[in-house]
């Protein structure tokens, strides 16, 4: 049961997301809500999991007590392995994704344009621990989806006009999932439209939560 009112809480974007996931895709996950896609995967679909620190074909988050301290995943969070599981060098994990070979990336957010750009990188002033894969995912994936929070904290829309922060990407978002809906960016326009709306979110309360210039026809 949702703990919100209005709009989904993170484990049901992630739930939304993995919707989004189809037979035989491999696919890369983000740090914060991505991570928790991993727990949706559709019973009977086999959906890879890749890792750019060197692990292609993760299982779900291990449950508590069982633990292994030495099986991380990029966001350095415990995970468990299936039977297809394998390791490899950073270097083979990025050849994976500059490759052209996984289907599909879903993106953390700290801020998305309605061009398309994303960044999710760093805050300037801040400590920045790593500028992990993203920068690659977003140029060597075929889809990619950006899955965060609408607003920030201070209430602002993190879904703008433009973005305000060190860009991870150009014109790379195919799809923005948020706990008020899903945008889909497709057609000649390559314009975001709003296509799904999150419990008890009405147009009006998106439109005034989002900067960017979206289609909500």
């Amino acid at each position: 049961m949702s703990d919100k009112t209005t709009g989904w809480t993170r484990d049901e974007m992630a739930a939304r997301a993995a919707k989004e996931l189809e037979d035989g895709f491999y696919v890369n996950l983000g740090i914060g809500i991505p991570t928790l896609v991993a727990n949706h995967i559709p019973e009977g679909m086999d959906v890879t999991l890749q890792s750019e620190n060197g692990m292609l074909g993760m299982g779900p988050f291990p449950v508590a007590g069982e633990e292994n301290p030495d099986l991380i995943n990029a966001g350095k969070q415990t995970i468990t392995t299936l039977p297809k599981s394998s390791f490899f060098d950073s270097a083979t994990s990025f050849a994976m994704i500059r490759g052209g070979h996984i289907d599909l990336s879903i993106l953390g957010a700290m801020e998305v344009a309605e061009n398309g750009d994303i960044a999710n990188w760093m805050i300037p002033g801040k400590m920045v621990k790593g500028m992990g894969g993203a920068m690659d995912l977003v140029a060597g994936v075929k889809r990619c989806i950006a899955l965060f929070d609408h607003t920030n904290k201070r209430g602002e829309s993190k879904f703008l006009k433009s973005c305000t922060l060190p860009l991870t990407g150009k014109n790379c978002i195919d799809m923005v999932i948020t706990d008020l809906g899903v945008f889909a960016r497709d057609g000649e326009q390559r314009r975001f439209r709003l296509v799904e709306m999150a419990t008890g979110v009405s147009v009006e309360e998106i439109k005034a939560k989002t900067d960017a210039d979206v289609i909500y026809e």
